[in-house]
């Protein structure tokens, strides 16, 4: 008789709940990913904060649809894990949903419900600390990844409907956006300057945000720039900036808007570079490289001679400076020397640098702007 009367409690119990958490109010999905209240309009973004988002910045398109998520429970969930998925999705955002107990034939699937604009309805499976959607699973600890999966689907329709990816996950479209962004010249002088400061001074010339604030991250303040960037483009400039201080540019696409994230380098991340490998040999971009000159050198400093080289070919070069540290090669202190003949630039380039344990490549800016970078021959 008692283990009737539990099991008619907890029934009664999961029967109430579901009931509550079926008649919660409706949303757009969306908003801020603390939490606050629904957005103005629809497909707002997720993820930038009020303090970064600006004006014009990649709008949502107008035909962004509203989502609807339906939460099948699974016998493997637990009786409180519906009331701690719906609190957690509404602390993201997430308002119009439904929890209901899962069918032996339920799928997740998206079922898309007019076009003008669409009502996508998700159908997910909680299994108890994980949700699984179409193509896709978010645990507890994921709720917000989840949210800007819902609005990406609000912005860009069903996964598969979407136009094949670019790098950073962008599509084609939305690359060649961030590329002409971030192309636009540094033009003002950067040696010396705080490294934070000179970040936060590009990023104010970029059409998309840039978060978080520079001076938020630890390492970058207090720390003088040693390059002159001012003739190169922002998104090499930027990559030159944040590599000593461990951090990388990696550009997203959230909610449809695009952003560029300040983010700590992991092994095997995806990062903007600092500057690309040209499709053209490196004597078509810098033809100064194989001009013949006179030249002697005797036991002067790397650092020197790579100085003189590059005023004569006029051509900003940068250091790789966590190689450089990493194999403890410091090019002020690293003797060299050549003897006297008559040879060309990129010999002299070569075997100067080589007697440092370094080597240089010719890359370019966004603007297709030729550069030196300076590395170790060792890889880092």
């Amino acid at each position: 008789m008692s283990h009737r009367s539990d099991c008619n409690r907890w029934e009664d119990s999961r029967i109430w709940w579901l009931l509550v958490v079926m008649f919660c109010g409706a949303f757009w999905v969306g908003g801020d990913l603390a939490g606050a209240g629904p957005p103005a309009g629809a497909g707002s973004a997720v993820g930038a904060s009020s303090e970064t988002r600006r004006q014009g910045a990649s709008a949502a398109p107008a035909t962004a649809g509203r989502v609807e998520l339906v939460l099948l429970i699974s016998p493997q969930a637990a009786i409180t894990d519906p009331q701690t998925w719906a609190r957690a999705l509404a602390q993201a955002g997430i308002r119009q949903m439904q929890i209901r107990q899962a069918s032996p034939l339920d799928q997740p699937g998206i079922e898309r419900i007019g076009t003008d604009p669409p009502l996508y309805r998700v159908t997910g499976i909680l299994t108890g600390q994980e949700v699984v959607l179409p193509g896709a699973k978010f645990r507890l600890d994921q709720v917000r990844q989840l949210a800007r999966w819902l609005e990406e689907l609000a912005v860009e329709g069903p996964p598969q409907e979407r136009p094949p990816k670019a790098a950073f996950g962008l599509t084609a479209p939305q690359f060649e956006k961030v590329h002409a962004d971030l192309a636009q010249p540094v033009g003002f002088a950067t040696q010396g300057m705080d490294r934070a400061e000179a970040v936060a001074r590009i990023g104010q010339k970029l059409q998309f945000p840039m978060q978080p604030a520079a001076n938020r991250l630890p390492g970058l303040a207090g720390d003088k720039v040693a390059e002159e960037l001012a003739r190169l483009s922002c998104g090499t400039a930027l990559a030159c900036l944040l590599r000593p201080a461990g951090y990388a540019l990696v550009p997203r696409s959230e909610g449809g808007r695009l952003l560029y994230n300040l983010e700590r380098m992991r092994p095997g991340m995806e990062i903007w570079p600092v500057g690309w490998t040209p499709e053209k040999l490196p004597k078509d971009i810098l033809p100064k490289l194989y001009e013949f000159l006179d030249v002697r050198l005797d036991r002067v400093s790397a650092a020197e001679a790579l100085r003189a080289i590059a005023d004569r070919l006029q051509v900003v070069y940068l250091m790789d400076h966590n190689a450089l540290a990493r194999h403890g090669i410091e090019p002020e202190k690293a003797v060299v020397s050549f003897p006297a003949s008559r040879t060309y630039y990129a010999k002299v380039l070569e075997r100067v640098l080589s007697q440092a344990g370094l080597k240089y490549e010719v890359r370019i800016d966004e603007a297709g702007t030729p550069f030196l970078w300076i590395t170790t021959v060792k890889p880092l």
